[in-house]
């Protein structure tokens, strides 16, 4: 699969001469076909939804491309729910799924009608103790520990993650929470990260539609939705096959049919918080050549750096990168594409043939719409880079200013007399 990016080169300048490098720029039609074809996939399910992750990019101009879809937010914090709640969603469009949560967010989600997923039996006495009485709905998430395999192949370790309740902690708490005067229930589960195989979605949906009909039959807990979370990765490298979202789709429809339509169960929703899926081929950072270092190896600096883009420091991640203009030549030289932190990890590429780069080319790194910049941090004081929006009709918009210094220091105590000292100093 050859990787082609959505911008030319002579976008790229364009914008760059309005916005310096380094800048995120998001593929408007891009976003659109992907949600459509989403909802498309599932559209035999009446009640299924997709709650964008909020996480993964956290822009309220792309997340209301994805709410005109009917979208939902899925959210993790305090802040993810302040967003939500300020571009406009109500309860039935956000989902509260964390870890570790203090109580004050439990109380904030219930006041904003959210639907809360709980992740510890133990939260349950803790949502009690804040809001006095427990929600009439709520969604409990599921770790059935082990390994999690697809065809003999182990996708993930679900035993060594810290999320979910075990299968007999689930029981138990759908029969507390019952007793309580919960009403409705959702299950909800994440057990492998970002896969590039058909078959994820469909065998996870066995898993929970067979606890499904399960807790139905031993505790007459009435099931309203089953929510598959995220996991339906991306092609980062140009040889891997994309998934096919409609296979998924019909796969999943077949074990719906079999396992809970069987059991009476046709009534389901399914929900989806998809967020790699959604935005990262959507979304790409643009950065420019500025260094050349020959050493003990050939070394590109670029103006970007692993506060704009961690992946590839924290985990080894690959992002392919395409040297705007360059398309056609021969990637015949080996580079190591550095920023310019005070770590030897910040690169963005180690060893990669690339066409040889002159000083001021722009790069191209694809696959980072999602977890990209609200990865971002500002070590080495590296302030964070602008966002722009390409537009379907091919203009384009700036969704979020790049920082600058007095954004850096604003958190000090008497921040003005500071920040005046050290401009004047500067």
């Amino acid at each position: 699969m050859e990787k082609i990016p959505f911008l030319t080169k002579e976008k790229a300048e364009q914008i760059a001469a309005d916005f310096p490098t380094p800048f995120y720029v998001y593929d408007e039609k891009g976003i659109r076909e992907t949600c459509k074809n989403l909802y498309k996939a599932f559209s035999w399910n009446k009640g299924f939804r997709e709650y964008f992750a909020v996480k993964a990019t956290p822009n309220p101009f792309i997340i209301n491309i994805l709410r005109e879809y009917d979208c939902g937010c899925d959210c993790s914090s305090m802040t993810e729910l302040m967003l939500s709640n300020a571009i406009g969603a109500d309860g039935d469009h956000i989902m509260f799924s964390s870890n570790d949560t203090p109580p004050e967010e439990f109380a904030y989600a219930d006041k904003l009608g959210a639907i809360i997923n709980l992740d510890d039996i133990t939260h349950i006495d803790i949502l009690e103790k804040t809001l006095c009485k427990l929600p009439e709905r709520i969604s409990c998430r599921y770790n059935p520990g082990g390994y999690f395999k697809i065809s003999n192949n182990i996708m993930d370790n679900p035993g060594d993650a810290k999320y979910g309740l075990t299968t007999e902690q689930i029981f138990e708490a759908f029969r507390i929470l019952k007793a309580k005067g919960v009403k409705e229930f959702g299950i909800h589960a994440f057990l492998a990260s970002n896969t590039v195989t058909n078959e994820y979605y469909p065998t996870l949906a066995a898993i929970l539609f067979d606890l499904a009909v399960k807790l139905k039959k031993a505790i007459g807990a009435n099931i309203k939705f089953v929510n598959m979370s995220g996991g339906i990765g991306i092609p980062y490298k140009p040889e891997q096959e994309p998934n096919d979202i409609f296979e998924i789709g019909a796969n999943v429809k077949k074990v719906y049919d079999e396992i809970l339509v069987k059991n009476g169960m046709g009534d389901v929703a399914i929900y989806t918080e998809l967020g790699r899926y959604m935005l990262a081929p959507n979304g790409a950072l643009v950065t420019r050549a500025i260094n050349q270092k020959h050493i003990h190896k050939e070394y590109i600096g670029v103006d970007a750096c692993a506060a704009n883009l961690m992946r590839p420091a924290i985990y080894g991640a690959y992002h392919h990168i395409t040297v705007l203009g360059k398309e056609n030549d021969k990637a015949n030289c080996k580079y190591d594409i550095t920023g310019s932190l005070c770590e030897n990890n910040d690169k963005f590429a180690i060893d990669r043939l690339l066409p040889k780069i002159d000083m001021g080319d722009l790069l191209y790194i694809h696959d980072a719409g999602a977890h990209g910049f609200s990865m971002g941090y500002n070590y080495n004081g590296k302030l964070r880079s602008s966002e722009i929006l390409l537009k379907e009709d091919g203009s384009y918009a700036m969704i979020r200013r790049a920082e600058t210094p007095k954004d850096y220091f604003a958190t000090f105590d008497c921040f003005e007399d500071l920040y005046n000292k050290l401009i004047n100093r500067g």
